[in-house]
C-alpha cells in the first residue's frame, strides 16, 4: 500500500468519523476507505488487527465490531473491495484465523468467528475456502492438545452450517479432519465433544456426506457416540448430541446401525436380554426423566424418529425399557411443545402387540383421559386431535383379555371427554373424536358392572347432535335422498364440494360409531349382570339399565339418526354409509325386540321399503357393493318378517316365507318398470323365478299397506292379475297364504284404476279362495277389500258371508280397547266406528249385503252379532224404509222358524245370537211413523216370539228383554185394532203369562248386590220394568177388548204399595212401570180379567171406609198418597208423568167409592206445599204439563189451590203466547181451565170472565200432534211417552 500523505488533509473533511489506525492510514489509498458510514478504512482494520499491531484487544474488539457492521451493511461495497486483491484478502483471513488461535477471549473470539464466517459467505470464492480449510487442518495437526482445538472445531461446524456444500469438500478433501473430531470426542473436555458434535451433525445433515461417512459411523463414530451421549453432563453436549442423533436417525442405516450397536434391534426376545453396552432407549429414558424440557422434548422426538422406520423392530426395545411408562407419565405436563411429541411417540407405539400386553395401556389411559381434558381447554386442535388419535388408537388396539379401564370412574371420564370432543366446531378434531368414540363402545372397555349407561346415552346424544348440527339450512336442501338416487346421482356438471363431502366422511364415521353402540347393546342381552345397575336401590326408578338404554338408541335413531341421513342427499348416494345405515337399522330390532313390530310400521310407512329396493337397484347390479346389498337384504328380510308377526300367519307359514325371503331377496335389483314385467311374465316361470315374484309381492304389499305407493296403480293391478292368471295356467298349486293375501290386497287396492275382473280372473280368484281352509288367512282389513268383495255376485255368494264377518271381527279389534264394557249390551251396543262409512253405502244398494246381515246376526260369534247390530242399526236410522223393514222381518220370520222346527227343545241353548236377533226385530220395527197395520207376517213373528218367550227361564234375562220389548211395540205402535189382536195372540201364550207370573214375583225378592246400573241387578231391573209395563198394557187391551183370558196373573197389592215406598230398587223407570201397572188396576176398578189383585186377611173386620175402598184399605189409601207425594220430589219428568197419572186414577176411584176420602186426599195442607216446591223452578213454571195436571186435582180445595193462587196463574196465562207452548201443555192448561170453571172455584166476575176468554182462545187453536219419537228404548226398556203419560 503507498502512502498518500495529501489525503490528510481530506480526513478533516466534514461528514461522518473516519475509522483508521493512526500510525499506518497515511500510507492508504483512499479507495479502501468505505464511503457510506461507518466510514471505515479497510487497509487500518487489517493492520490493526494483525499481531504485531500492538493495539490492544480492547481496540482490535472494536474494530472488529465495526468491520462486521461494515460487512452486515454493506456487503457488497466490501467484498468487491477485498475481491479486488486477493493477498490483502487471504491476508485478512490469516488474521482473522490467528485471532481464533491465539486470542482465549470468549467475546472476542466469537465475534472473530462470526466476522470470519460472514467474510467467507460473503466473499463466495473457493480459494479463500480452501485457504481457511488449509489452515483449519494446518491447525489441528499442530496443537499439543484436543483442548486447543475448540475454536477450530467451532469454526468449521458453523463454516458447513453456513455453506452446506462445504460438508462435501471437507469430507473429500480434507478427510483427515475426521480423525480430530473422533479424538475430540475422546478427549475429556466437554466443550471439545460439543463442537465435535455440532460439526457431526452439520456434516450428517447432507445425504450426500452421510452416505460417505457411513462406514466411519458404524466402524469408528457409533459407540464412541452413543458413549458420549451417555456420559455429557453438560446442557451444550447434550443437546448438540441430540442434534447429531436427529440427523441420524432420518437414515434407515444409521438407525439400524445404532440399535445393533445398543443390542436391541430385531425381535422382542432379543430386547429382552440385558445388554452391557450402552442402549439408546436407555439414554433416550435418562434424558426423558432430566428437567429440562429442552432435552425432554428433544428425547422424544428422537423416539419418534427412530419408531417411525420400522415399529414393528424397534418399539420392543422401548417398551422393555419401561419408556412407555415415562412417556404417559409427561402427559400430566402443561407444554404443548412436550405434549405433542409424546402423543406422536405413544401413538407408534400402539402398533406393536408387546406394548399392550406389557399393561402399558392400563397403566397410562388414566394419565391419557386426564390431558385429553386438559386439552379440550386449549386452543391447540392440533394437540387435541392428534391425543385422541392415540386415544382411538388405544381403544381399538387393547386385547380383550387385558381390560383397558380399571376402574368406573375413569370409564366415565373417558365418556365425558369424547362427548366434550365430538362438540368441537373443527371438523378435524370432531373427526378423531368420533373415531375414538366408535372404538369405545366395546364390550372389553365397558362390560364390567356397573355399565356406564347414563354418560354412553350422553355420548350418543351429543354424537348425533353434532352430526345434525353439520347440515345446511333446510332451505339450501332442494332434492331428497330419494329424489337423487333416481337421478343418478349429480349432474356431469357439478358434483359434491369438499365441504359436503367433510360432512359425509363425518356422517359415515357417526354412524359407525352408532353402529358399534347398538352391537354393544346387543352384546350385553347375553351379559345378566350388564342388564341394569347392580347397586342400584330396589325401590327407585331404574333408569341405568340396558333396557333404557337400548330404547334410547331407538329412539336417538328415529328421532335423530334416520332424519340426518335422509336430509343429507349427497350421502345417500353413498354406499358405504347406507351399508352402515341398514345394518344399524336391522340392529335396532333385536336391541329393542318389544318395539321392533312398532318400529317396522314406522319404517316402511316412512318408504323404507321404496327406498331399499332403489339403493339395490342403483348400486348392487352386477354384484357391486356386496356390503350394500347384504346390509339391505338382511332390513328387508327382518322387516318383513316383523310385519308378518302382526298378521295372524302360522308359525309352519312363516317358516316358509322366511326361506322365500332369505334366497330371494339378495338377487333382488330391479326397478319399477323391470318389477311391473317381471310379474307380468305369463312364460314358463321356473321355481326359483316364482319365488322372486312371490318376494316381490310381499315387498309391495307392505309398502302399500303402509300408503308407499310407489308403482302405478293401473298397471300394478294388471300385473298381478297376470301373475294368478299365469299360476293357474301352469297348473301350479296356489302360492302361499301370505303372498295370495299380498296379491289380493293390491288387486283390491288397485282396482279403481284398472279395468273390472274378466271371468277368467275371477275364475282363478275363486278356486285359489276356495283352496284356502279359512279365509281369515288372505284377508286384509280394508274397505277396497269389502267392496272388491261384494262388487262381483260370483265372490259375493261364495265368501259374502265370511268377508262380512272378517270385517266386523277386524274393525271391533279396533275399537274394544276403547269401549265401557257395562255400557254395552244386546240393546245399546257400542258406538259406530267412522270407518264403517264403506259398509253403510254398500247396504243402500245391495238388499243382499243387508241379508247376509242378517243372518250375521244368528250365525256369528257375539262379538260379531253386536257389531251388525250397530250396523243395522245406524242404517236403519238414517234410511227409514218400510220395504227395507218387510224385507227383513220377513227374513226374521224364517230364521225364527227354522230354529223352532230344528232345535226343538234345546232351542236356548241353539244360538247365543237370539238376544241380538230380538233386539235388531225391536230395532227394524218403525217408532216414528203413523200406528202401523199389522199383517199376516207381524202376527207370525209376534206368535212365534211369545212361543219363544214361552220356552224361556227367568235365567233367559238377555233373550227376554228384547222380546218384551218387541212384545211392548206391537201393543202400542199399531193401529187400535192390531194392538187388540196382537194382545190376542200374547194372551193366548200360557207359557209367556206363566213366565210373566214368575218375573213379576222377583219384584219382591232383594235385589243382587252390585251397582244399581250395571251387572246383574240392572238386567233383572230392566226385565222387571218391561215385565210391568208388559202386564199393564195386556190388561189395558183385554179390559178394553174383552178378550179371553187362558191364564190369570196373582198380585200381591200390599206388596205393590210396600215397593212404592221401601223399593230398594232405585231406578226411576222402575217405579215408573210399576205406577203404570197400579193407575192400569185403578182405572179398571180392579176388576181386570187378566190380573187378580189380593190382599192378605188382617184378622179384623173391615171398617166402614175400607170396605168402600175394597180391595184398598184407608190406610193403604193413605200411604200410597204419602208415596206418590215423595216421588214427586224427585222432579224426574218420566216419574213426574206416571205418579200423576197415578194420583189422577187415585182420585178418580177415590171419588166413586169414597167422596170424603177423596176430599182429605186432595185437600191435604202438605200438597200446597208439595205444589209450591214443584213451582220453585222460575217464572211461569206452572206452565208445565204435569203441573198443569196436578193443579186440576186440587181445584175446589182451597187449602191447596185458593181463589188468589187461579187468579194469579189466570194473569200470567194471559200473558203468555199459546203458539210458543207445547201441544202438551196446551191440554193441560185446557183441563184446568174447564175443572176452575165446572168446580166454580172463582167468585169474582172478572176472573170468570177470564177463564172463558182463555177457553176460548184455546179453543180456536189446532193441537197438532207432538213431533218427538213416542216409543223409546231406556236402559235397555222399551217404554211409550203416551203410555206413561196419557
Amino acid at each position: 500500500m503507498e502512502a498518500r500523505p495529501e489525503l490528510a488533509g481530506e480526513e478533516e473533511a466534514p461528514g461522518a468519523a473516519v475509522l483508521f489506525y493512526e500510525r499506518t492510514h497515511f500510507r492508504h489509498d483512499p479507495r479502501w476507505l468505505l464511503p457510506q458510514p461507518p466510514r471505515l478504512c479497510l487497509a487500518c482494520t487489517v493492520e490493526l488487527l494483525q499481531p504485531t499491531s500492538g493495539v490492544s484487544l480492547v481496540r482490535k474488539k472494536h474494530m472488529l465490531s465495526c468491520f462486521h457492521d461494515a460487512l452486515t451493511k454493506h456487503a457488497t461495497s466490501v467484498t468487491q473491495l477485498l475481491a479486488q486483491n486477493e493477498t490483502v484478502c487471504t491476508h485478512l483471513i490469516g488474521i482473522l484465523f490467528g485471532l481464533l488461535r491465539n486470542i482465549e477471549d470468549g467475546s472476542i473470539l466469537d465475534l472473530s468467528m462470526e466476522v470470519l464466517i460472514q467474510l467467507i459467505v460473503q466473499l463466495k470464492l473457493g480459494p479463500f475456502v480452501h485457504y481457511l480449510l488449509e489452515e483449519c487442518q494446518k491447525e489441528l495437526c499442530n496443537i499439543p492438545t484436543m483442548r486447543d482445538s475448540l475454536a477450530t472445531m467451532t469454526l468449521l461446524g458453523k463454516m458447513v452450517d453456513s455453506i452446506p456444500s462445504l460438508a462435501e469438500i471437507l469430507v473429500i478433501e480434507h478427510g483427515s479432519l475426521l480423525e480430530h473430531q473422533l479424538k475430540g470426542l475422546m478427549y475429556p473436555n466437554e466443550a471439545v465433544k460439543a463442537a465435535v458434535c455440532y460439526l457431526y451433525g452439520k456434516l450428517y445433515s447432507s445425504p450426500v456426506v452421510a452416505e460417505k461417512l457411513s462406514g466411519h459411523f458404524r466402524e469408528k463414530l457409533c459407540s464412541l457416540f452413543l458413549t458420549t451421549l451417555d456420559n455429557a453432563q453438560t446442557k451444550e453436549l447434550q443437546i448438540n448430541c441430540m442434534g447429531l442423533l436427529r440427523q441420524l436417525l432420518k437414515y434407515d442405516l444409521f438407525v439400524s446401525v445404532i440399535m445393533s450397536k445398543s443390542g436391541m434391534a430385531g425381535s422382542s426376545e432379543n430386547a429382552e436380554a440385558p445388554q452391557e453396552e450402552t442402549t439408546l432407549p436407555l439414554v433416550l429414558k435418562k434424558l426423558l426423566l432430566s428437567r429440562d424440557e429442552t432435552l425432554q422434548v428433544a428425547s422424544v422426538h428422537c423416539m419418534a424418529a427412530m419408531l417411525v422406520r420400522s415399529p414393528a423392530k424397534y418399539a420392543p426395545a422401548f417398551i422393555h425399557a419401561d419408556v412407555p411408562e415415562f412417556l404417559f407419565e409427561h402427559l400430566s405436563c402443561s407444554s404443548e411443545v412436550l405434549l405433542c411429541p409424546v402423543y406422536s411417540c405413544l401413538l407408534l407405539l400402539t402398533e406393536e402387540r408387546l406394548f399392550f400386553s406389557k399393561c402399558h395401556t392400563v397403566y397410562g389411559i388414566e394419565a391419557l383421559v386426564r390431558s385429553l381434558k386438559r386439552s379440550l381447554q386449549l386452543n391447540n386442535p392440533e394437540l387435541l386431535k392428534q391425543g385422541l388419535l392415540l386415544f382411538s388408537e388405544i381403544l381399538k388396539r387393547q386385547p380383550e383379555e387385558i381390560k383397558l379401564f380399571t376402574n368406573s370412574a375413569t370409564c366415565k371420564d373417558a365418556g365425558g371427554v369424547l362427548q366434550e370432543a365430538v362438540k368441537s366446531p373443527v371438523l378435524e378434531v370432531m373427526a378423531e373424536a368420533v373415531g375414538a368414540t366408535a372404538a369405545f363402545f366395546r364390550k372389553d372397555h365397558l362390560g364390567s358392572p356397573p355399565v356406564p349407561y347414563g354418560e354412553l346415552q350422553a355420548l350418543v346424544q351429543a354424537l348425533l347432535d353434532r352430526c345434525a348440527d353439520l347440515l345446511p339450512p333446510a332451505s339450501q336442501r332442494t332434492l331428497f335422498s330419494r329424489d337423487l338416487i333416481l337421478l343418478g346421482g349429480y349432474p356431469s356438471s357439478e358434483g359434491p364440494s369438499r365441504a359436503s363431502q367433510q360432512q359425509g366422511e363425518l356422517l359415515q364415521a357417526s354412524l359407525e360409531a352408532f353402529r358399534n353402540a347398538c352391537r354393544l347393546a346387543m352384546e350385553f342381552r347375553d351379559e345378566p349382570s350388564a342388564q341394569e345397575n347392580p347397586f342400584t336401590a330396589p325401590s327407585t326408578e331404574k333408569e341405568g339399565t340396558l333396557e333404557s338404554f337400548s330404547e334410547f338408541l331407538l329412539s336417538a335413531c328415529d328421532s335423530l339418526c334416520i332424519p340426518t341421513v335422509m336430509r343429507h342427499p349427497e350421502q345417500t348416494t353413498h354406499p358405504a354409509l347406507m351399508e352402515i345405515f341398514f345394518s344399524v337399522l336391522n340392529s335396532l330390532f333385536v336391541i329393542v325386540p318389544h318395539m321392533k313390530e312398532k318400529f317396522s310400521k314406522k319404517l316402511a310407512s316412512s318408504s323404507f321399503i321404496r327406498l331399499t329396493l332403489e339403493l339395490k337397484v342403483r348400486f348392487c347390479g352386477g354384484q357391486r357393493n356386496p356390503a350394500l346389498n347384504h346390509a339391505c337384504s338382511n332390513f328387508l328380510y327382518s322387516l318383513c318378517l316383523n310385519l308378518l308377526s302382526l298378521e295372524e300367519t302360522g308359525a309352519a307359514a312363516r317358516e316358509g316365507l322366511s326361506n322365500i325371503l332369505h334366497r330371494s331377496l339378495p338377487h333382488i335389483n330391479l326397478g319399477s318398470s323391470e318389477i311391473l314385467w317381471f310379474l307380468s311374465d305369463s312364460l314358463f316361470v321356473d321355481e326359483a323365478t316364482r319365488q322372486r315374484q312371490y318376494c316381490f309381492l310381499l315387498l309391495l304389499y307392505f309398502a302399500y299397506i303402509h300408503e308407499d305407493r310407489f308403482l302405478p296403480e293401473g298397471e300394478l293391478f294388471s300385473a298381478v292379475k297376470s301373475f294368478l292368471l299365469s299360476i293357474q295356467d301352469q297348473g301350479e298349486c296356489p302360492p302361499p297364504a301370505a303372498v295370495f293375501r299380498a296379491a289380493l290386497y293390491l288387486l283390491v287396492i288397485c282396482q279403481d284404476k284398472g279395468e273390472p275382473l274378466e271371468k277368467a280372473s275371477l275364475s282363478a280368484i275363486r278356486k285359489m279362495l276356495e283352496s284356502i281352509p279359512d279365509l281369515r288367512r288372505v284377508y286384509s282389513h280394508h274397505p277396497c277389500t269389502l267392496r272388491f268383495f261384494l262388487k262381483y255376485p260370483d265372490l259375493l255368494s261364495r265368501f259374502g258371508h265370511r268377508v262380512l264377518e272378517l270385517w266386523l271381527t277386524w274393525e271391533d279389534r279396533g275399537n274394544r280397547e276403547t269401549e265401557d264394557p257395562a255400557s254395552t249390551t244386546p240393546a245399546r251396543p257400542p258406538a259406530l266406528p267412522h270407518s264403517w262409512g264403506p259398509l253403510l253405502h254398500i247396504l243402500k244398494s245391495s238388499s243382499s249385503v243387508l241379508l247376509i246381515l242378517l243372518d250375521l246376526v244368528y250365525t256369528s260369534p257375539i262379538d260379531v252379532a253386536q257389531k251388525v247390530l250397530k250396523v243395522l242399526r245406524i242404517f236403519l236410522e238414517e234410511n227409514e224404509d218400510i220395504q227395507v223393514g218387510s224385507l227383513l222381518r220377513g227374513h226374521f220370520l224364517q230364521i225364527l222358524q227354522q230354529l223352532l222346527v230344528e232345535s226343538g227343545v234345546s232351542l236356548l241353548q241353539a244360538s247365543s245370537n237370539l238376544p241380538l236377533l230380538l233386539s235388531l226385530l225391536f230395532l227394524v220395527q218403525p217408532k216414528n211413523e203413523a200406528p202401523k197395520e199389522l199383517d199376516s207376517t207381524d202376527l207370525k213373528l209376534l206368535h212365534q216370539v211369545s212361543n219363544l218367550c214361552g220356552r224361556c227361564s227367568l235365567d233367559n234375562m238377555e233373550m227376554l228383554q228384547p222380546a218384551f220389548n218387541f212384545l211392548y211395540w206391537n201393543l202400542h205402535q199399531t193401529t187400535p185394532s192390531s194392538q187388540k189382536r196382537a194382545a190376542a195372540v200374547i194372551l193366548s201364550s200360557t207359557p209367556l203369562l206363566t213366565l210373566l207370573q214368575k218375573i213379576l214375583g222377583l219384584t219382591w225378592k232383594e235385589p243382587a248386590p252390585g251397582p244399581v246400573l250395571s251387572g246383574p241387578c240392572m238386567k233383572e231391573t230392566a226385565l222387571l220394568c218391561s215385565g210391568w209395563l208388559l202386564t199393564a198394557s195386556l190388561s189395558a187391551q183385554q179390559h178394553l177388548g174383552g178378550l179371553e183370558v187362558h191364564q190369570k196373573l196373582t198380585v200381591e197389592l200390599n206388596k205393590v204399595l210396600h215397593t212404592l215406598t221401601f223399593s230398594k230398587r232405585k231406578a226411576a223407570l222402575f217405579s215408573v212401570s210399576i205406577l203404570r201397572f197400579l193407575r192400569t188396576a185403578l182405572e179398571q176398578n180392579f176388576s181386570s180379567a187378566l190380573v187378580t189383585l189380593v190382599s192378605p186377611d188382617s184378622g179384623w173386620p173391615p171398617s166402614q171406609e175400607d170396605s168402600a175402598l175394597s180391595p184398598l184399605s184407608l190406610y193403604q189409601v193413605l200411604s200410597l198418597v204419602i208415596s206418590l207425594q215423595n216421588l214427586l220430589v224427585q222432579k224426574d219428568l218420566l216419574l213426574t208423568q206416571a205418579v200423576v197419572g197415578c194420583l189422577e186414577a187415585l182420585l178418580d176411584f177415590l171419588q166413586t167409592r169414597s167422596p170424603d176420602v177423596a176430599l182429605h186426599v186432595a185437600s191435604q195442607p202438605w200438597n200446597r206445599f208439595l205444589l209450591f216446591t214443584l213451582l220453585d223452578a222460575g217464572n211461569n213454571s206452572f206452565l208445565n204439563p204435569e203441573i198443569l195436571r196436578l193443579m186440576t186435582l186440587f181445584v175446589g180445595s182451597s187449602s191447596v189451590l185458593g181463589e188468589d193462587d187461579i187468579s194469579y196463574i189466570l194473569q200470567e196465562t194471559a200473558k203468555v203466547n199459546f203458539s210458543e207452548l207445547s201441544t202438551a201443555t196446551l191440554r193441560a192448561l185446557s183441563s184446568f181451565l174447564l175443572q176452575v170453571q165446572s168446580k166454580g172455584a172463582l167468585s169474582n166476575t172478572a176472573s170468570a170472565m177470564a177463564v172463558q176468554t182463555l177457553l176460548e182462545t184455546l179453543s180456536g187453536r189446532t193441537l197438532a200432534p207432538p213431533h218427538h219419537q213416542d216409543l223409546v228404548c231406556l236402559g235397555g226398556v222399551a217404554v211409550s211417552y203416551s203410555h206413561i203419560r196419557d
